[in-house]
């Protein structure tokens, strides 16, 4: 543009009247351009049946029909998570009910177990005060995705679970030394109901209580050659007794029953007793019962009297770190803190006589919280133990007796 041309335009710019700033407004701009979005829905439904048919034929794109509603915002809860209760028969092969009578009593052992195929090698499995033998359900999935033919035993200990005494004592006798029987006893009667002519290679597995059973069992050696290793779950003789001292405080802060199944379960997940909802999902039914009879909306009541076993508490930990180091086959130890670790344990651990693996995001029930890295570190505990995988040396007698020269 010239200079004779931008003079021309200014002094024709200058004559007109001034324009007032435009205002914006966002709420009339949404109007609009809601109600420009509503005309062209109308258009595109007015012509959407006519075109979809050619659309279809020659682009191969098809074209929702109006009432599919593909960008609606789905109903309900999507993301609550379902405390239906998974059955046992997802885990395990058979239950068995294993009786045997003494003088006073007859108690019915209930216990969960897949076999053993083979040689493979039998898990022994003991829960916990106030659990049952389903707590090492998700833990035996595990296993078995590591070990196809591996066979697990889980029993439910007296007083627990769907273990039966009769008649019923209003003191069950639940110590150290008659929880070891009652373990030896199952193994064997394991053993004659399923026609085994030997105990297959065995690896024992305790959780808190059920640590001190397994290491005093291993300790007696009643069980010879046939126990390979056993492995302790979060259990060390000085932090127990220590929190014995708190255990009636905890027991008053539990619920004293829930309205529902589902409710139990979800308070053990809701508290963080159980991390794991799928285990949660599984054990937490044989904790409870329905009574009936009770007046109250919380019929679903615990089916052991935790309270009612502190006459035992101390006698099942005493001793324990000695036992542990002092009993034949390999040994685990798996924790969820070192803290937990005692004198005792802390040097032995030092001297290399154990195995020790420690899960700092598990809780308490560390193979309830965490099944695949437990099962991951038990498997490879057996592997080390194995004793079918040793090669040893030809014996000297056998070489000269072959005419080899020694």
């Amino acid at each position: 543009m010239s200079d004779l041309q931008r003079a021309f335009a200014k002094s024709r710019l200058t004559g007109l009247p001034a324009i007032p700033p435009v205002m914006f407004d966002e709420a009339e701009e949404e109007e609009q351009a809601d109600r420009l979005d509503t005309e062209l829905q109308q258009q595109d439904d007015d012509s959407s049946s006519a075109s979809s048919a050619s659309s279809a034929s020659s682009t191969g794109t098809i074209i929702p029909s109006q009432n599919q509603k593909l960008f609606a915002r789905p109903q309900g809860s999507p993301n609550k998570r379902t405390m239906d209760q998974i059955p046992w028969t997802t885990y395990f092969e058979r239950e068995l009910f294993l009786e045997s009578t003494s003088e006073s009593i007859t108690i019915t052992h209930h216990a969960y177990l897949t076999s053993p195929v083979d040689t493979a090698p039998l898990f022994v499995a003991h829960h916990g005060a106030g659990s049952s033998g389903l707590s090492f359900a998700a833990l035996t999935a595990e296993i078995r995705k590591r070990l196809p033919s591996a066979g697990i035993l889980s029993l439910d200990a007296r007083g627990h679970g769907s273990t039966q005494v009769t008649p019923e004592q209003a003191i069950l006798d639940l110590s150290l030394e008659t929880l070891g029987a009652d373990l030896l006893s199952v193994i064997d009667k394991t053993k004659s109901k399923m026609g085994w002519k030997e105990l297959p290679p065995m690896i024992l597995i305790g959780h808190s209580l059920g640590g001190a059973v397994v290491t005093d069992v291993a300790k007696g050696g009643k069980l010879g050659i046939a126990v390979l290793g056993y492995a302790v779950l979060d259990v060390v003789e000085g932090s127990a007794i220590d929190a014995l001292q708190s255990m009636q405080t905890y027991l008053s802060t539990r619920p004293v029953g829930f309205p529902s199944m589902e409710s139990g379960i979800e308070w053990h997940v809701r508290s963080r007793t159980i991390r794991n909802s799928i285990s949660a999902r599984t054990s937490v039914p044989a904790l409870l019962r329905h009574d009936e009879e009770m007046r109250s909306s919380r019929q679903w009541t615990w089916r052991t009297d935790l309270a009612a076993t502190q006459p035992f508490w101390e006698g099942w930990f005493v001793g324990l770190s000695k036992k542990f180091l002092e009993a034949r086959g390999g040994k685990l130890l798996l924790l969820a803190g070192t803290d937990r670790l005692d004198k005792e344990l802390t040097i032995g651990q030092m001297q290399g006589k154990y195995a020790l693996q420690v899960f700092p995001e598990a809780g308490h029930f560390i193979h309830e919280d965490l099944p695949e890295k437990t099962a991951m570190v038990i498997v490879d505990f057996y592997k080390r133990n194995d004793r079918s995988a040793l090669v040893l040396p030809p014996k000297v007698s056998d070489m000269l007796r072959t005419g080899k020269k020694v």
